[in-house]
């Protein structure tokens, strides 16, 4: 059974960090374009970072870049994102992803494979 688990979410003041992990099972992550995507109350789900399954490319959302950072551990079927400077509109449920083949990020959001249950980032002083 193909699976990703989330943690590492909570609530952070403004300017503070987390690290977000996403932990697969069922299936290695070598073939996979993985990354990570949100949703906000009331908004619609934006892709946050992706690694590229293609070329290794990674993407970030201009609204994230140099603030957050995404890494993959494949000896550990693992991923991470490392989210520094927050700010109360990175307020949402992150969501690790992963699609199979060859895939140039950000994967179109209906083309998703497998996701997870989701954790919960909150940050507000």
């Amino acid at each position: 059974q193909l699976q990703l688990v989330e943690s590492g979410g909570g609530l952070v003041q403004p300017g503070g960090s987390l690290r977000l992990s996403c932990a697969a099972s069922g299936f290695t992550l070598d073939y996979y374009a993985i990354g990570w995507f949100r949703q906000a109350p009331g908004k619609e789900r934006e892709w946050v970072s992706c690694i590229s399954s293609a070329d290794g490319s990674i993407y970030y959302a201009d609204s994230v870049k140099g603030r957050f950072a995404i890494s993959k551990d494949n000896a550990k079927n693992m991923v991470y994102l490392q989210m520094n400077s927050l700010k109360p509109e990175d307020t949402a449920v992150y969501y690790c992803a992963a699609t199979y083949g060859s895939w140039y990020c950000p994967v179109p959001l209906r083309y998703l494979g497998v996701w997870g249950q989701g954790t919960l980032v909150t940050v507000s002083s």
